[in-house]
This record gives C-alpha cells, sequence and structure tokens, in this order.
C-alpha cells in the first residue's frame, strides 16, 4: 500500500493536529484573553441571548460591518472573516470605518443601515495579536471583545474563529467556520482517475493530499474526538477500511474480515465504528471497538444488501440503507440490533444517509426519474423535503450545527468522458443558498469535522 512517506507524514502532523494549536500552552498554540467593554450607551446592559434567529436572517440578511484590520496580513484576515460571513447567506457585510480603540459612532452606522459592526486590527509579525470587539449597533452593547495570540501561520485559523464568534452572538448558535472536509480528490480521465484521500478547510483553502493516489480510495469520515480518519482503500487490490491517523500521518487496516469492508462511520463518542462486511451475496452491518478491535455483527441480511449506516448523535440508533425489502431503502435500528423499521416511503431508491449532529434530520440520496435528488427528513420518516437535483448528487455529510450540508455534485460525460466533472458544494437545510467550493482538482465524497476539527 503507498501512502505519504513516514517522514512526510512527521512532517505535516503539526499542521494536521488542530486541536492542540488551542491549547495556550502548546509550541504555537493560540491564547484567547478578554478585552474590557469600553463605555457603552445609557440603559444598555451586558450581553444577552441573540435577537435574531437563523430563519430571520435566512429572509433578511444581518447587516454586518468588517472593517480592514490593516495592512498585510490584516487585510487578509477580514477578507476571510467577510467570505465566511457572506457564504452562508445570513451576513449582508458592509465595509466601512470602525476605529479599534474607541467605541464606534453609533449614529453613523445607524444611517449606514447596519445592524452590528466589527471593530479590529492584527499586531505583530513572528507572532501576531488579533483584536476584535463586536458591537450592537441598535443597543450600543459591545457583545465580544477578545484578543488573539498565536504564531502567524495560524492567522486564517484566527479568522475563521472570528467568524465563529460572530456567527454565535448573532444568531445564538455555534458557527462551523473553524472547521475542516476530508474529501477525494479526482484527477485524469473519467475512465481511470486518480484517487487522493485530501483534506481542506471548510471554505477549500489549505488544501493537503494524504495519499499518493496508486490505489482507489473512498469515504473519508471524521472521528468526532480524536484527528483521525476512517476511510476505504483498494490497496493490494483488497477493499478493506482504513484508519489514518493526522497527528503522526500514519495508517492502519480495521478489522479483518472475509470479504470487503466498506461505508464506515464513527460512533458520537469516537470509540467505535459502524461498517458494512460483504458476506456472501449480500453485507451486513458490524461495529468494531477501536480499543479492543472487537467485531459485533448487528444486522443479518440473509442474502440482502445491508449498507450505509449512521449512528445518530446520541448513540443510540443507526439509520442504514437495506435492499431487503426489494429496492435499495433506508431503515432505522437500535445500535445495539433487533427489528429495523423502514422509514422511507416516496418514489425511487434511497441511499447514503447520514444523521444530523442536531438529531433533527436525516440526509439522503434518492434515485429516480433519471436522476439523482439530495433532501432530508424527520428521523421518523415524515416531512420529507427534496434540497437540489441533478445527474448525480450524493454522500451528504452535515457542518457541526446541523444547518448546512456539504455534498459531491457530478456532471455527465459525453463520448470518452467530454464534460464530466465532480465537484463539492454546499447547501442549507432548507435548499437555500447552495455554493460550490472551489478545489484544484475534481473532488468528491466530503466529510465535515467536528467543530475545531
Amino acid at each position: 500500500m503507498s501512502f505519504i512517506p513516514d517522514t512526510d507524514a512527521e512532517a505535516l502532523s503539526a499542521l494536521f493536529s488542530r486541536r492542540s494549536v488551542l491549547g495556550a500552552t502548546a509550541a504555537g498554540g493560540l491564547l484567547a484573553t478578554p478585552l474590557a467593554a469600553f463605555a457603552q450607551s445609557a440603559g444598555a446592559s451586558g450581553p444577552g441571548e441573540a435577537e435574531i434567529t437563523v430563519d430571520q436572517a435566512r429572509q433578511e440578511p444581518i447587516p454586518i460591518v468588517i472593517p480592514n484590520f490593516g495592512a498585510g496580513m490584516g487585510e487578509q484576515i477580514s477578507g476571510v472573516i467577510t467570505s465566511d460571513l457572506n457564504g452562508t447567506g445570513l451576513f449582508k457585510v458592509m465595509s466601512g470605518n470602525v476605529p479599534p480603540g474607541s467605541t464606534p459612532d453609533f449614529s453613523a452606522l445607524k444611517a449606514q443601515g447596519a445592524r452590528a459592526a466589527v471593530a479590529g486590527q492584527a499586531i505583530g509579525s513572528g507572532s501576531v495579536r488579533v483584536e476584535m470587539r463586536l458591537w450592537d449597533v441598535l443597543s450600543g452593547q459591545q457583545l465580544q471583545g477578545t484578543a488573539y495570540t498565536a504564531s502567524t501561520s495560524n492567522w486564517r485559523r484566527i479568522a475563521h474563529i472570528i467568524a465563529d464568534v460572530i456567527y454565535e452572538r448573532m444568531l445564538g448558535e455555534k458557527g462551523y467556520f473553524d472547521t475542516r472536509i476530508a474529501y477525494i480528490a479526482r484527477t485524469g480521465p473519467r475512465h481511470h482517475q486518480i484517487t487522493r484521500l485530501a483534506l481542506m478547510d471548510q471554505d477549500g483553502a489549505n488544501e493537503r493530499m494524504l495519499t499518493n493516489g496508486e490505489w482507489l480510495t473512498l469515504t473519508p469520515r471524521f472521528n468526532p474526538v480524536r484527528d483521525q480518519i476512517a476511510f476505504m482503500s483498494y490497496a493490494n487490490n483488497r477493499p478493506r477500511v482504513y484508519l489514518f491517523d493526522l497527528a503522526s500521518g500514519r495508517q492502519q487496516i480495521l478489522g479483518e474480515f472475509a470479504g470487503i469492508s466498506f461505508a464506515p462511520r464513527f460512533s458520537p463518542t469516537g470509540g467505535s465504528v459502524v461498517l458494512s462486511a460483504t458476506r456472501g451475496s449480500g453485507s451486513d452491518i458490524f461495529v468494531v471497538d477501536l480499543a479492543s478491535r472487537a467485531k459485533r455483527q448487528i444486522t443479518n441480511s440473509n442474502g440482502a444488501i445491508d449498507t450505509s449506516p449512521c449512528f445518530s448523535p446520541d448513540g443510540s440508533q443507526i439509520v442504514f440503507n437495506s435492499d431487503r425489502g426489494g429496492s435499495p431503502q433506508l431503515y432505522i435500528m437500535s445500535a445495539s440490533g433487533g427489528p429495523a423499521k423502514r422509514i422511507s416511503y416516496g418514489t425511487g431508491q434511497y441511499g447514503s444517509p447520514v444523521w444530523s449532529p442536531r438529531g433533527d434530520l436525516i440526509a439522503f440520496t434518492r434515485i429516480g426519474g433519471g436522476g439523482f435528488s439530495l433532501g432530508v427528513m424527520n428521523p421518523d420518516g415524515s416531512g420529507e423535503r427534496i434540497l437540489t437535483q441533478g445527474f448525480t448528487v450524493d454522500s451528504a455529510t452535515f457542518c457541526p450545527n446541523g444547518r448546512v450540508l456539504a455534498f459531491c455534485r457530478q456532471s455527465a460525460a459525453g463520448a470518452g468522458g467530454a464534460g464530466f466533472a465532480s465537484g463539492i458544494g454546499t447547501i442549507d437545510i432548507t435548499g437555500f443558498n447552495e455554493r460550490p467550493i472551489r478545489t484544484s482538482t475534481g473532488a468528491s465524497d466530503p466529510a465535515w469535522s467536528p467543530r475545531n476539527g
């Protein structure tokens, strides 16, 4: 099997191990310290709960002023914050001058139509200190004041973290900008594509290739609590599930099965992986404990294909797809095994289910009518909604707050594969604000990391 060499893996480990960056005492770590509020308007109280909901912001994006944080790196930080917020469709970023060392001119900001404003500056060279303050323009309150200190190599992460803070303070929900997406990078002609396990920031920056493309690689999945990815590789022409450790760059086979193992997903605690393994003409679902490597079979397909399992956020249930009823449909069962209940009853074949981290929705792919549809439904199968359609739309993955899905969109290929394209896009769970993520190669099989992951 050919992955990146151990020497390269060790050199890259500092880039990939993001959780260590958050430690204030770690080398090159990021330290966040509060900034005291300036005098506020008469009668203003301390920061309270967000007054604007996500649904309200979808209807009327929040006008917010993001100034230039300074020349060079400061300007880049402002640009990333602006891109993050504008990309949600929930904010309308406006330019303006908000002095970082004093109370803003709220009258002028109101006249500009702003609902919120940020003051900020970036100072330093070898290390950088980024100060930001978030103001509610209507009340004159400072909602947040924080200074971030880190090595200059972490400037982009600081920008994403600031965007997360703004999102949370304005909307009352955690942001998702300080995250990454694992995916499959694709190059070459349609009939003979080279596939590599790859990693990027959620906005497409900082792309890294983790494997060299010698073997077909598919379906990466993030561990929710460790810097680890499970994926399927055809290494040595034997398709199996592997674990890739992002802190060291090394990999190992996950369990020995008589047939093919595929479609892995981690449990919510990160201590086990649920996957499919072929048995005769069908496939069953197994849970593999990562500490002991003990395997536990939880379905008995009797020749049917049970695949694409995914835990519920509390770990008590598993959604999967199976053709046990004659065509691929979605089923839910206890994570400990037992009977399964069908939940999909629309026209067509259903697959690739994934449970929202909020627990309120299951995303899926439906095939029918000559194309693919990407949709969501309630866990009991009710409320099915199609978000987007196309020649192929597949591989949905939720962002950590459950508000946005990333997915793969592919176009049809003409003679000799002409016209084929494979890319990753994002879409709001309401079907609002579909956007592409730019990558340097073709891309598929996205998997969104946990927050700060």
